[in-house]
C-alpha cells in the first residue's frame, strides 16, 4: 500500500514538472465567437516545430507555412491563416524560439519539410510566409533550399537588409540566392507607418535581390493604418 502511496506521489510530481501539455490547434477552433487575442495566444502555446493546423494531408496538393516573427503574440496570424485556407491546402504554423538567433530553427524547418514531402508526394507547391524576424528565418531557407518542389516565398515587414543586433549577434549576412523552383515576393510597409520600422535611419526592409518580385504596401488597410502587423492580412488577402 504505502509503495502505491509513493508511486502516486512520485507520477504526480513527474507530470507536474513536465508542465501541462499544449494543446492542439484546428482551424476549425478558429470561430468568430472566439477572440483573436485568444486564438493567437493558442498557436504561441504551441510545441516548437512545424505544427499542422489540420487534420491531414489526404486531399492536399498544396502546404502554406506561417513563420511567425519576434515576440509574436500570434492573432495577426489568425485572419491570414483561415483566407489562405483551401480544400487542398494543408496549413501549418511553424513554432520557434524567436528570442535567439535563427541559424538553428532555419534547419530545423528545412529538415521537419523535407520529410513531410518525402512523405506526401502528392504535394506540389509550398507556400513559406515569413513574417518580420520570421522573414528572416525563410531566407536562411531559401539560401540553403535542395528539394525540387516548387516554392513560393512571401516575406513580409521584414528587415532583411540586416539591423546591427541582428548582424553581430547572429552574424546575419544580407544575401540571397533563388534557386529556379523557388519564388520570392517580398512585401514592403511604408518605413513611418511601420511601428517596427519607423525610428531607424534607414528602411532595414530595402535590398536588392536578383529575381524577387517587390510590393510596397498602401497607407492603409479597411481603414487601418498598413503597418507591422496588419502587413500580413493584406498580403492574405492579396494572394489567396
Amino acid at each position: 500500500m504505502k509503495f502505491l502511496q509513493y508511486f502516486s506521489i512520485l507520477l504526480l510530481a513527474l507530470v507536474s514538472c513536465n508542465g501541462p501539455v499544449a494543446e492542439k490547434v484546428q482551424l476549425s477552433d478558429f470561430q468568430d465567437n472566439i477572440s483573436v487575442k485568444a486564438l493567437g495566444a493558442r498557436l504561441i502555446e504551441l510545441p516548437m516545430g512545424m505544427q499542422s493546423l489540420e487534420s491531414n494531408l489526404q486531399n492536399a496538393n498544396q502546404i502554406t507555412i506561417a513563420v511567425h516573427g519576434g515576440s509574436s503574440e500570434g492573432y495577426e496570424w489568425v485572419y491570414p491563416l483561415k483566407t489562405l485556407d483551401t480544400p487542398t491546402n494543408e496549413m501549418y504554423f511553424y513554432r520557434w524560439p524567436d528570442h535567439g538567433c535563427y541559424k538553428e530553427s532555419g534547419d530545423r524547418l528545412i529538415v521537419e519539410l523535407e520529410n513531410l514531402l518525402s512523405q506526401n508526394r502528392q504535394i506540389q507547391t509550398v507556400t513559406l510566409m515569413g513574417h518580420s524576424y520570421g522573414g528572416i528565418l525563410v531566407s536562411h531557407l531559401l539560401n540553403n533550399w535542395k528539394n525540387l518542389v516548387r516554392l513560393d516565398a512571401h516575406i513580409i515587414a521584414s528587415p532583411l537588409q540586416g539591423m546591427a543586433s541582428l548582424n553581430s549577434l547572429c552574424s546575419y549576412q544580407p544575401t540571397i540566392q533563388l534557386q529556379p523552383m523557388v519564388n520570392l515576393y517580398e512585401w514592403r510597409t511604408q518605413q513611418h507607418l511601420d511601428s517596427a520600422f519607423k525610428d531607424l535611419p534607414e528602411n532595414p526592409q530595402n535590398i536588392v535581390i536578383e529575381g524577387s518580385m517587390v510590393t510596397v504596401l498602401p497607407d492603409t488597410y479597411n481603414g487601418h493604418r498598413l503597418g507591422h502587423n496588419w502587413s500580413i492580412s493584406w498580403v492574405a488577402d492579396n494572394i489567396q
